[in-house]
């Protein structure tokens, strides 16, 4: 499986990415000084290290993704489930709740959402 863990810098150039592809690398130099300060040097450093991990493909100078945000999100939720919370889903939703309070909407959307997931075989 590709290396879908991305460093903070990494993120922040997939969400504009994401956001706005597929886009002329010149547009994303220029949307990366805009949204995050960035030169245009840096915006290829990091352009050059999503690439890397198979994240993005720049052909004729057009910047696209091949890994849409979900997956990178599903990756990353699925790693931080497992490293600090030993796999179970149950202990992060409680550490994740606290000793916050769940409005009956987001309570029902909850219920639906494990409902649809449950291994009943």
């Amino acid at each position: 499986m590709k290396e879908l863990t991305l460093s903070e810098s990494e993120f922040k150039i997939m969400d504009i990415i994401w956001d706005n592809a597929p886009l002329g690398s010149g547009e994303l130099v220029k949307l990366c000084e805009a949204k995050l300060d960035w030169k245009k040097s840096t915006t290829y450093t990091m352009l050059h290290k999503v690439i890397d991990k198979g994240l993005v493909k720049n052909e004729d100078s057009v910047v696209s993704f091949v890994i849409d945000r979900s997956r990178v999100q599903r990756f990353e939720s699925n790693q931080l489930v497992e490293r600090s919370f030993g796999g179970s889903l149950s202990a992060f939703v409680s550490a994740f709740l606290g000793n916050g309070r769940l409005t009956r909407e987001d309570a029902d959307k909850l219920i639906t959402l494990i409902n649809e997931h449950l291994d009943d075989k």
